[in-house]
This record gives C-alpha cells, structure tokens and sequence, in this order.
C-alpha cells in the first residue's frame, strides 16, 4: 500500500521543460551541441550552486540539434538563466556577433543568425 502511494505522488510531480533550439548553427557545423550540453551542465546553478543538478533532479537531454532542460517545477529554475548562459557560451566560442538567442515560444530559446540588411558601405566610409 505505501507503495502505490510513492508511485502516485512521483507520477503527479511537474516538470518544466526548456528547450534550447540550436537547428541553424549545428547544420552549418559553427556550434558543437556536445559541447555546450558540456558547458550547461558544468555551469547552471541551482540553489546557488554549480554541479548540484543531479541533487536537484535537473536533467539535460540532448538529440541532434537540440537541448532540453528538464527541473522540477517547484525548483524555480528560470529560463532567463538558460539565456544568460547560452549568451556567455556564445562568447566564449567567438560566435556572439553571428548568433543571438530569441526566445521562440514561452518555454524555449532559439540561436539564430543576425540578419543583416545592406548599409555597410556606409559604415565603412566613416
């Protein structure tokens, strides 16, 4: 009997998903999706701590293009974390002035190409 309520209770718990959508950089081979898995996992804080994700059930998946944060949702992990984490990423590697991150719906993040319009003539001449 205790155990079917264990199961009950576990199957009940929320979880919120973010996704980190990094489809055009990995298809033109500019971003390793290995390595920034690496990165996030290394670097995302929860209760003010790095390297605490397995404690706190955080899990990162990732598939080809991909990934996908996994928490609890009574941990108030915050998507904006992810942002600021996937921008330091960005700079580390030197692709900050290619790629930006644009959230693409409420629970996920997309690396997208700046689009530049023409006018750089102009900027040349200065």
């Amino acid at each position: 009997r205790i155990e079917i309520d264990k199961m009950g209770k576990s199957s009940k718990k929320q979880t919120v998903k973010f996704v980190l959508d990094c489809t055009a950089p990995v298809e033109d081979k500019v971003l390793d999706v290995a390595s920034f898995e690496k990165y996030l996992h290394d670097r995302i804080k929860v209760d003010g701590k790095t390297g605490n994700l397995a404690n706190a059930n955080v899990v990162i998946t990732r598939d080809r293009t991909k990934l996908t944060i996994a928490s609890p949702a009574d941990l108030g992990f915050s998507k904006r974390q992810l942002k600021y984490l996937a921008k330091r990423y960005l700079k580390k590697q030197q692709l900050r002035d290619y790629l930006r991150v644009v959230a693409s719906n409420k629970n996920s993040y997309e690396l997208r190409y700046f689009s530049i319009a023409g006018g750089d003539e102009e900027a040349e001449e200065e």
